[in-house]
């Protein structure tokens, strides 16, 4: 095991587990989360040894999404607004980025939430898995934001412009068997199997054809991600236009206050 500050690293022998660790915030992505993440992701990716990659969450969360009590402190300590658009392109981007390039299988072991950032996290990945008791939310839209992390490129690429405009606009969950059924995830496991199965599947591919694998991912990549980078730019550029309006103030405070939303003024 090699211990980051909010990342914890495993490797046996051609496969890796990285977990995020941090249970008491839901695994919210943080900027040393973030940090982290994607020195962990960099390293398994340039590690020839390493021929699969695990990712999944401690505690009851996978991860909820960008950590808004930090960003909205960092945003009054600095007198100004959130930096989105700092933070999409310095961390988000290269991390979902490096998951998708590095040639070899990653898997997301969805351990609970996956709501915002955290479901585009998840959906990086080339497989996906989860607990039953698991759910994903684009819950953007409930603080009057609209997707980021790639939310926008992986989520209609598994299932389509009619579901991912259900999610996207009604930000409702979606449980982890629905989320099996409608193919936002390929399978949800009772959650007494989950670990254990999800264990099986790392090691499975870590003894498979990794060559084989990567020329796959390489061919996948090009069929659906070939404007990826173009497509991150205009998540990045919406969002920072979204993050300084009225409407994302109200409902970030909301959140944070955990209380009713009073109304959102359209600006």
């Amino acid at each position: 095991m090699r211990r980051y500050e909010t990342v914890e690293y495993y490797r046996t022998g051609a496969a890796a587990k990285i977990v995020l660790n941090r249970p008491t915030r839901m695994n919210a992505w943080s900027e040393g989360m973030s940090r982290d993440l994607l020195a962990a992701l960099r390293e398994v990716a340039a590690d020839d040894e390493v021929r699969a990659v695990l990712l999944t969450g401690a505690g009851r969360a996978f991860c909820a999404g960008a950590d808004l009590k930090e960003g909205m402190a960092n945003a009054q300590a600095a007198g100004g607004y959130l930096d989105t658009d700092g933070i999409l392109r310095e961390w988000y981007h290269p991390i979902v980025t490096t998951i998708r390039e590095m040639p070899k299988p990653v898997i997301s072991a969805v351990n609970g939430a996956a709501a915002g950032a955290g479901l585009s996290l998840a959906l990086a990945a080339d497989l996906v898995v989860a607990k039953e008791s698991a759910y994903f939310v684009l819950a953007f839209v409930n603080i009057a934001l609209t997707l980021d992390g790639g939310g926008s490129v992986f989520v209609p690429a598994r299932i389509g412009f009619t579901r991912t405009a259900e999610m996207a606009l009604l930000g409702e969950q979606v449980n982890a068997a629905k989320a099996a059924d409608i193919g936002l995830i390929n399978t949800a496991w009772p959650d007494e199997e989950f670990e254990k199965n999800a264990e099986a599947l790392l090691t499975r591919l870590s003894n498979g054809p990794t060559k084989s694998y990567a020329a796959t991912k390489r061919e996948l990549n090009h069929w659906l991600y070939s404007r990826m980078a173009e497509h991150l730019d205009l998540e990045a550029t919406l969002q920072a236009d979204l993050a300084r309006t009225d409407d994302f103030a109200e409902g970030a405070t909301a959140f944070l206050e955990k209380r009713p939303l009073t109304c959102w003024k359209g600006h």
